[in-house]
């Protein structure tokens, strides 16, 4: 179902602080192709994250959004708002729409356990 065709997009800059030390918090971009379909994701503490906006309108486009928060709600998937550093860099990659002012991540893990329950709603590629 999930290719490992991966490519990064870029490695943000490391937040330096006074000791010249990187924090915690840093992230990249890259792209990875899920169910045929180029996805743009944050690797963000060891994660990857998706935005939730792209998956809903590229990899579910021919699925209500009310039957996919329903399967999120019983696989209990939570989202999380990502922040406004994490939103530009989704917009630079295309991620996001230009015009958005928020969005909300899933990781790679719940998106897999989602497209496995939506496998049987969602008509072949």
């Amino acid at each position: 179902m999930f290719l490992t065709c991966e490519g990064t997009f870029g490695i943000l800059p490391a937040t330096m602080d006074y000791n010249g030390e990187a924090r915690a918090g840093d992230f990249h971009a890259g792209y990875q192709e899920i169910e045929g379909i180029n996805l743009g994701y944050l690797q963000i503490n060891g994660t990857q994250m998706f935005a939730l906006a792209q998956v809903l309108s590229d990899l579910f486009k021919d699925i209500p959004r009310t039957t996919i928060s329903k399967k999120m709600e019983t696989l209990k998937i939570k989202s999380r708002r990502c922040d406004l550093k994490e939103l530009r860099t989704l917009k630079a990659i295309n991620s996001v729409p230009t015009r958005a002012v928020n969005c909300s991540l899933i990781s790679k893990e719940d998106l897999e356990a989602l497209c496995t329950s939506c496998k049987s709603l969602n008509p072949p590629r």
